[in-house]
């Protein structure tokens, strides 16, 4: 089910077309006036309004809705979160906090050498050095910005 009319079915049929793919059945539903498209049909299929079959698409297309938006959302929200320091290894979220505690942004714990990391509890040399390693490894990055307060958070 393609949310759309007629040029979305096509869209969705040169793409299905492309990748070898016939077995697939392909329908489209314009919202404005809940027409039905079928692929190569220049006229919509008018299914009356308490149709079950009308009912069963809408639902297909609502369904999709929900689940595109809300796997949206959860990316968004992820890089909104996402700090230079995660892919360190043994470095979760609580010693990241310890971190950014400790030397208050990411720019000052770039600037720390391992004996300064290692002053913060629970960091051994191994751990201060992958630290250092992987904040070294990478060009220095623009600062990280709140999309949603437009704050400069280092």
């Amino acid at each position: 089910v393609v949310d759309g009319g007629l040029p979305q079915v096509i869209a969705a049929q040169a793409v299905l077309d492309e990748l070898g793919i016939e077995e697939v059945a392909l329908v489209g539903l314009a919202k404005r006036l809940e027409e039905v498209w079928l692929p190569r049909d220049d006229h919509p299929v008018i299914l009356p309004r308490t149709s079950e079959g009308l009912y069963l698409l809408q639902r297909l297309r609502d369904e999709a809705h929900r689940f595109a938006i809300t796997f949206h959302r959860q990316r968004r929200s992820k890089a909104m979160t996402a700090s230079q320091l995660d892919g360190i290894p043994g470095l979760g979220s609580s010693r990241q906090k310890a971190l950014l505690r400790h030397f208050g942004s990411v720019k000052r714990l770039r600037a720390a050498d391992v004996s300064d990391i290692m002053a913060v509890p629970g960091f051994g040399r191994s751990l201060a050095s992958a630290v250092v390693n992987h904040l070294a490894g990478g060009a220095p990055q623009e600062p990280a910005v709140n999309l949603t307060t437009g704050e400069v958070l280092e």
